[in-house]
């Protein structure tokens, strides 16, 4: 099986996600993510049948063996001004953040 990341597609990827990795960390991302891919596809090739139910876990969650869930109660902090007095910049009770530059990707 040929490789699915080339080493163009990762640069086009790292150069998307604005990364800075060096030439050695960049061919061990590549290679472990052409691995992970690699893992999929044999997981993909196991044949499954129609009737089996898709799970997010391999234990069951009963109310028998489960604890029930817990109520969400709403706790306000009890000193919001002390955080926003600790942030260098706010705005209507909220912390400002610098922009993020963008640059145009095309």
């Amino acid at each position: 099986m040929s490789e699915a990341i080339t080493p163009e597609v990762f640069n086009h990827l790292v150069e998307l996600a604005a990364l800075a990795l060096d030439p050695q960390e960049a061919e061990y991302v590549r290679k472990q993510l052409n691995n992970q891919l690699k893992a999929i596809h044999e997981l993909e090739a196991i044949p499954l049948e129609g009737d089996i139910a898709a799970t997010s876990h391999g234990v069951p969650y009963t109310a028998a063996i489960s604890p029930a869930p817990r109520e969400d109660v709403w706790l306000p902090y009890p000193d919001p001004k002390g955080i926003l007095a600790q942030a260098p910049d706010t705005s209507d009770s909220y912390i400002v953040v610098p922009d993020i530059p963008h640059t145009t990707l095309e």
